[in-house]
């Protein structure tokens, strides 16, 4: 099988590129499975009713998310959907699901979405801990699982790397909207990729405008953010499964920078 992963989208121009790339990309390579990080796609932060609804239009079978979760009040209206899922180490007792289970070919896949703890000034469980507890309950059920790993720090998705290694099938990063040039399949099979990057503004800082950006680095004062404009790029990884040794195969970085 095929599972495409898809790197962070940001804004509404991120989700237009998201629109022209994934039904065609999906069919041209005959993706089977599909896993979009949407944390950035309402005006950079979180997700609105109106943006959540353009994504179920498109043949997405999970959505995760990261840091910026709550940025919308809107997301307690569909919190609970099931193709929607939220980093599973948050706080205990917030709305929403860590993990989901989708079916594909009398198949059961297993996605579980993390948040590190590394300079991304929110409060969490370990994530070490809680997907050690999630794979307890649900690794005997499942076929395949997918981890979303939303981290800052490149140590610490490392550090995951070799945690999870035959414990999971595929281990994919998102966050820091720069993909990485070190996707590999692993001593035990799992796919692996420290950042997918992002589906966003090209000539950006990031997907935020420049300009501001740069101020802040300059003057050192506070200066907001303004979502970039402009043409975006497309970042993504497929991977390819062994339907019967549940092990990754293949592995291929996408990037469409037009």
């Amino acid at each position: 099988m095929k599972i495409l992963t898809v790197g962070d989208i940001v804004g509404e121009n991120g989700l237009e590129k998201l629109k022209q790339v994934l039904p065609k990309l999906k069919e041209d390579r005959q993706i089977d499975f599909i896993v979009v990080n949407a944390e950035n796609t309402a005006g950079g932060m979180g997700l609105t009713f109106k943006t959540w609804n353009e994504l179920l239009k498109l043949p997405i079978d999970c959505v995760t998310m990261g840091n910026h979760t709550w940025a919308k009040k809107d997301i307690f209206t569909f919190i609970n959907h099931p193709k929607l899922i939220r980093p599973a180490n948050y706080s205990k007792g917030v709305p929403g699901k860590g993990y989901g289970i989708y079916k594909w070919n009398n198949q059961k896949i297993a996605v579980i979405n993390l948040i590190g703890r590394t300079d991304m000034n929110v409060l969490s469980e370990n994530p070490f801990t809680q997907v050690e507890e999630i794979l307890g309950q649900i690794q005997k059920q499942v076929d395949y699982i997918i981890v979303d790993f939303h981290a800052e720090a490149t140590a610490e998705k490392i550090a995951m790397r070799y945690f999870l290694d035959g414990k999971v099938t595929i281990l994919v990063g998102t966050h820091t909207h720069i993909q990485t040039a070190d996707e590999e399949i692993t001593e035990k099979g799992m796919g692996y990729i420290t950042d997918l990057g992002m589906t966003g503004p090209k000539t950006s800082v990031i997907g935020m405008e420049v300009e501001a950006s740069i101020k802040r680095f300059l003057t050192s004062l506070p200066e907001r953010y303004q979502l970039a404009q402009g043409e975006a790029i497309f970042n993504a990884c497929i991977f390819e499964v062994d339907s019967k040794a549940h092990r990754v195969y293949g592995i291929e970085r996408i990037f469409y920078g037009k």
